[in-house]
């Protein structure tokens, strides 16, 4: 088993951070490492996604929806061919620091007989995990300030 995990704290409430993360639809225009995913965002199912790891060859998965903590928590998990050879639970948890600071922490937990067999498509991974979250936050930022601004 391995597992990848980045964390970053974006200056935007967990609100408006959660609501960046399961606007899909909108992933192609700001995110660089899954720019695309499409289906429903609920437990038991089927999502396709497409994911471009940095340095690395697009592919494209149908991972099922494990858990849905509405404001907290996405997960889903996915397996490259058959289910044991090389298989991804891919979490993304939003935690409060204060009113206008959220940190998302992006990871997964890759299991199955290939992992060991895989360095350099992990290293491309948490690049890929890094490139989203700094992504994510700008995403987030401008959503924010765009929001204050309505409301002022």
């Amino acid at each position: 088993m391995t597992i990848i995990e980045r964390s970053i704290v974006i200056p935007a409430p967990a609100a408006i951070v959660w609501a960046t993360l399961t606007d899909t639809g909108r992933y192609g225009s700001w995110n660089p490492f899954i720019p695309e995913l499409t289906g429903e965002l609920r437990p038991n199912a089927k999502i396709r996604m497409r994911i471009s790891p940095p340095g690395g060859r697009a592919m494209s998965f149908t991972p099922t929806v494990t858990a849905v903590d509405e404001g907290r928590r996405l997960e889903w998990l996915g397996h490259l061919g058959v289910p044991g050879l090389f298989d991804g639970r891919h979490s993304f948890t939003l935690q409060l620091v204060d009113a206008d600071r959220t940190r998302l922490t992006q990871a997964e937990r890759f299991t199955g007989c290939l992992v060991p067999f895989t360095p350099g498509l992990l290293r491309r991974t948490a690049a890929g995990f890094e490139a989203m979250n700094e992504a994510m936050a700008s995403e987030a930022v401008a959503r924010s300030l765009a929001h204050q601004q309505r409301h002022s």
